[in-house]
């Protein structure tokens, strides 16, 4: 017998490049199982207000809602495995659109964070040039106001442990935040108009 030939009663892999009328393999099946239960979890780390935002049926919203009862770990695990088997019955793709540009929006705004912090430990810094080199890159700073905030910030550090309040630093903060967010407001009708010249010159 040809070792290289199939039980039909075996199964196959539905993304191979072989058409194949035979049904999915117990492997492949566990493998889409998990990757439903997968989906799962990221809707239930999506917050509540967006995900009451995406459409869905009543039955995953259900299954979903009641994962977050669950105390027992028993408990969520079945009750995970329960929201695999309903996403196994509805259109799964919307629902993955929907966690990935949640993922993206997440991740611009923690690198957005990332980049307010290292301006503010620069502008800490006993560095005059970083000073300088934040206001070329913000020639609209109220330059007055900045200083400001830096002095209180660095007074507030220099202070006794039990003398600190934080205020000041959380003020400077905010501030670099505020720029950062205002600038990348200002440029994005930039890009906008920029694409939509590009696609003028393309027709």
């Amino acid at each position: 017998m040809n070792s290289n030939h199939s039980h039909p009663k075996q199964g196959f892999d539905p993304e191979g490049d072989v058409p194949d009328d035979r049904p999915p393999s117990k492997s492949m099946l566990k493998r889409a199982m998990h990757e439903l239960q997968d989906l799962g979890e990221q809707l239930l780390a999506m917050p509540d207000a967006r995900l009451k935002a995406i459409e869905m049926p009543e039955r995953l919203r259900d299954a979903l809602d009641d994962y977050k009862r669950t105390r027992s770990f028993e408990g969520k695990r079945r009750q995970l495995q329960y929201i695999g088997k309903v996403l196994r019955a509805v259109d799964a793709e919307p629902l993955r659109e929907a966690v990935a540009t949640f993922q993206l929006g997440h991740a611009q705004n923690a690198l957005a964070l990332h980049q307010a912090e290292r301006w503010r430990a620069d502008l800490l810094r006993e560095d005059k040039d970083m000073l300088t080199q934040w206001v070329a890159e913000f020639p609209d700073t109220d330059l007055q106001q900045l200083r400001a905030l830096i002095r209180n910030a660095r007074k507030d550090a220099a202070a006794a442990p039990e003398q600190r309040n934080g205020r000041a630093y959380r003020e400077l903060f905010q501030y670099i935040k505020k720029t950062l967010e205002a600038q990348d407001s200002a440029s994005a009708p930039q890009a906008d108009v920029a694409q939509e010249d590009d696609e003028d010159d393309d027709r």
